[in-house]
């Protein structure tokens, strides 16, 4: 349901956002609401409603008209709400169990009334935490298999696909990846974010010229293969979790991409989070346990990947050519060696660039947090430059070890 307000755009409070939510009643009295705001991100207000008499909760989310993270200099399109609330909404079609409910969308007010996930944790706290989530690859390969296919070429008449191309146009956020995942970390840049002791190695990677050819190559993928509906930014800040229940948030990123990018930056941030226990795991055998985990993580979810999406391929499929011969494996094989290599540029991006990642930033041995976002940068590099050797998950994973215990 989309109600639309007369009232033009002001960022929400804790005490006008009552306002959104009156009208849906689903609150027994809003006058009775427990309101915080909670938003931990870059870009958005996150409110937290509660009726404590019922134990009914909703969370509205509102896009800021310019990054929380740098302020008002860095203005931003309040569109991207009618984006996430759209990409939420087409995957609850396939996937409704793995994506949060949307129960109202306010276009004026550029926010999203949706589920509340609090019995949920953020699968990044979670890991650092050393939790296991045993249908955690399941799911996001469920995720991924299902809203990629049916948005793709594959499934959709070419002309449905292409509305839909128009639909997700989001040059804005488009741009924040183009140039914070594939262009300002390898250039002398002042978004990026390092310590100086990092300073010798990252310009190693700025003078890297066949690092940075290769890269281009990814940039220019992303720029112009509009493949399927991509979320746009599923790391593991982006997913909510339980032992038994995944939610998939935040594609507020969503548009027409590579099939491999999504893929990618999952695995890129596990691969993250296999480094970071060096620190985060003290006892050398729960370590070595849990890093196996993470490693079986990126290899299950890549296998029910291509299952899924194989038995998609061979009973909805709307184009001629996927009955001809090697057409399906020609097609996994390209989107593995994308994937390891978006891969590695997020690797990269998120040891030197603006945004990083709690894994690493919140060791304090500064002296280990540095030695292993040295391996990071050398990880993310062998997967940029190597990728099309690594044709293999097995091979994958293997160069994820390597670096690691090097």
């Amino acid at each position: 349901m989309s109600l639309q307000t007369k009232k033009p755009y002001e960022a929400l409070t804790t005490e006008t956002v009552v306002q959104v939510v009156a009208p849906l009643n689903h609150f027994d009295d809003v006058n009775q609401l427990e309101i915080k705001e909670i938003g931990d991100g870059n870009l958005n207000y996150v409110f937290h409603l509660v009726e404590p008499a019922t134990g009914k909760s909703l969370i509205v989310k509102q896009a800021l008209p310019y990054a929380k993270v740098v302020g008002e200099s860095w203005p931003l399109t309040l569109d991207r709400a009618r984006i996430e609330s759209e990409a939420l909404i087409k995957a609850g079609e396939y996937v409704p169990a793995l994506v949060p409910k949307v129960y109202h969308t306010d276009r004026q007010l550029a926010c999203t009334v949706m589920e509340d996930l609090s019995d949920h944790l953020i699968l990044r706290k979670g890991l650092i935490q050393g939790e296991v989530y045993p249908k955690l690859a399941e799911h996001i390969a469920t995720f991924l298999a299902q809203t990629l296919f049916h948005t793709s070429d594959f499934f959709l008449h070419p002309f449905v696909k292409k509305e839909q191309v128009k639909a997700f146009i989001n040059p804005e956020l488009c741009k924040i990846t183009e140039d914070l995942v594939f262009t300002d970390p390898f250039f002398n840049h002042d978004t990026n974010d390092f310590p100086e002791e990092l300073k010798s190695s990252v310009e190693r990677l700025w003078n890297d010229q066949t690092l940075k050819r290769e890269t281009a190559k990814l940039k220019h993928a992303f720029l112009t293969r509009a493949e399927a509906l991509l979320h746009g930014d599923l790391h593991t800040g982006s997913i909510f979790v339980t032992t038994d229940s995944t939610k998939v948030i935040d594609p507020e990123f969503a548009y027409y991409g590579p099939i491999g990018f999504d893929i990618g930056q999952f695995f890129a941030n596990l691969a993250l989070s296999y480094l970071s226990h060096f620190h985060h795991s003290k006892d050398q055998h729960k370590r070595q346990q849990f890093q196996a985990y993470l490693l079986n993580v990126i290899e299950d979810t890549w296998t029910h990947f291509t299952e899924q999406f194989s038995q998609l391929w061979h009973s909805k499929g709307q184009e001629a050519y996927m009955q001809v011969a090697g057409v399906e494996e020609d097609f996994f094989a390209q989107v593995l060696e994308d994937a390891i290599g978006f891969a590695g540029c997020e690797v990269i991006r998120r040891t030197i660039g603006l945004a990083h990642v709690a894994d690493l930033d919140s060791i304090e041995d500064q002296a280990l947090q540095l030695k292993l976002k040295e391996k990071a940068l050398a990880l993310g590099s062998t997967l940029v430059r190597e990728r099309k050797q690594l044709t293999r998950i097995s091979r994958f994973l293997e160069t994820i070890r390597g670096v690691a215990h090097a």
